[in-house]
């Protein structure tokens, strides 16, 4: 990849987000939804919901719970009734999650109900997210139009613009609550020019595709992470070249130069590819060996660690 394409992406691969999620451990996630929520067709352990607890686990939250309420049908008024006297405000979930709508537009509901009824919806998710709006975000409706079932239909354009429809409202009202908004709907336009995310029952997306969904999600709240933790914990005085195509060099801060301070270098679907402790002040890692691409660089000593990321070029 060219050296100005990734200073492009380092640039502007997260523009568009105001709100922000404060991902806690141990996470207790309760995910709300429909289909696309429970995984209709796919593995448990390939829901987006469950490889998103995975990714988090990898990188060292505790994952105390996932919970699903979500059922293969249910439209708007299906899932408030199912959260109703669950008592779920008191159950300190500190993550919660909702993608609702599909079947609102595929049952030729009113839109006037999804009008109504999704912003109530928000409401009672941030509620049981203990009022906390960096607990909660919303996720788009993909587009079954882009699957074999939908081409098969006799408007797949019409499935399309309803549902831009219902994505720009439920976007609309997610960002006028604070609330973080994850289109991943052109993931799912995806579906007929890449036949492995679509499910074997030609409707539903595949594990594959919600993995595509997590990094979406994965990007922003590394990135968010990275931020937080630049400005909160300055274990780093510097670290450069970046981009960098060969040796990466480190300085720690003087606050931390008697510090053992531990580096790990991790690709972004979170895997650590190095690890090593700091010899002194300053060290060196050889990356030359590893793919051109977006990495993150941590360091952590005690409770403390922080998260920076640097492209590789050749």
């Amino acid at each position: 990849m060219k050296l100005y394409a990734l200073l492009f992406i380092l640039a502007f691969s997260f523009k568009g987000f105001s709100q922000n999620i404060n991902i806690q451990t141990p996470v207790r996630l309760l995910a709300l939804g429909d289909s696309y929520t429970i995984g209709q067709s796919v593995a448990v352990n390939m829901r987006w919901p469950t490889q998103l607890g995975d990714s988090l686990i990898k990188r060292g939250y505790q994952i105390d719970e996932i919970r699903y309420i979500a059922t293969t049908g249910w439209r708007t008024d299906n899932l408030i009734q199912a959260i109703k006297g669950q008592e779920l405000e008191a159950q300190n979930y500190n993550l919660v999650t909702l993608l609702i709508g599909v079947n609102n537009q595929y049952q030729h509901t009113p839109f006037s109900k999804y009008e109504s009824e999704f912003p109530a919806l928000l409401d009672s998710a941030i509620r049981y997210a203990g009022g906390d709006l960096s607990h909660v975000f919303v996720v788009s409706i993909p587009d079954y139009a882009f699957t074999p079932y939908g081409q098969s239909t006799s408007n797949p354009n019409a499935i399309s613009t309803d549902l831009d429809n219902y994505n720009a409202f439920a976007k609309q009202i997610a960002e006028n609550k604070g609330v973080v908004f994850f289109n991943i709907t052109p993931i799912s336009r995806l579906g007929v020019q890449k036949p492995e995310y679509v499910a074997n029952d030609n409707l539903h997306p595949s594990g594959i595709q919600y993995r595509e969904w997590v990094k979406l999600m994965l990007e922003y709240i590394d990135n968010q992470t990275a931020s937080t933790s630049s400005k909160e914990i300055e274990i780093l005085e510097s670290y450069f070249p970046n981009p960098v195509n060969d040796v990466l060099n480190i300085r720690l801060s003087e606050a931390f130069q008697d510090k053992k301070v531990k580096i790990q270098i991790i690709n972004m679907e979170g895997k650590v590819l190095m690890k090593q402790t700091m010899k002194n002040t300053s060290d060196s890692i050889r990356v030359n060996n590893l793919d051109v691409g977006l990495y993150f660089l941590k360091l952590s000593t005690g409770r403390r660690s922080q998260l920076v990321k640097f492209a590789l070029v050749r």
